[in-house]
């Protein structure tokens, strides 16, 4: 049963991130990787919120499996930043191949920490 809800955990998150993405792009409609730098962040903040929740057992630990490898495994992605990085470096924008590293890591560390604290103040109540 965890092998199926963690699939449909990563099916969720899939779609999730390409949703964001393609409106993201479609609405900005720049070179730069605006879209997987929300997603990211965004999926920094959730994994957070849920790590704070369900450390302090206010969601059940079955929860954890399908939600941190399942959705926010599939929501998130490392590959996708390392190579539109590199893209935009080999395009000779390095500054902005350099702002969406920089970006994504000190966004992401800032989205973990706010995602934890919104975590332990709901899963306090």
């Amino acid at each position: 049963m965890t092998f199926l809800l963690v699939g449909v955990g990563g099916f969720l998150g899939a779609i999730s991130r390409y949703s964001v993405d393609l409106l993201v792009s479609n609405a900005v409609g720049t070179r730069f990787p605006l879209g997987i730098l929300i997603v990211n962040v965004s999926g920094a903040f959730v994994l957070g919120v849920l790590f704070a929740v369900t450390d302090r057992g206010a969601l059940p630990d079955a929860i954890r499996l399908p939600a941190f490898v399942g959705f926010i495994g599939a929501y998130t992605t490392f590959s996708t930043l390392m190579l539109d990085s590199w893209r935009l470096g080999q395009d000779g924008a390095l500054l902005a191949a350099v702002a969406n590293l920089a970006g994504s890591v000190v966004l992401g560390m800032l989205a973990v920490g706010a995602g934890l604290a919104v975590g332990r103040i709901v899963g306090s109540n």
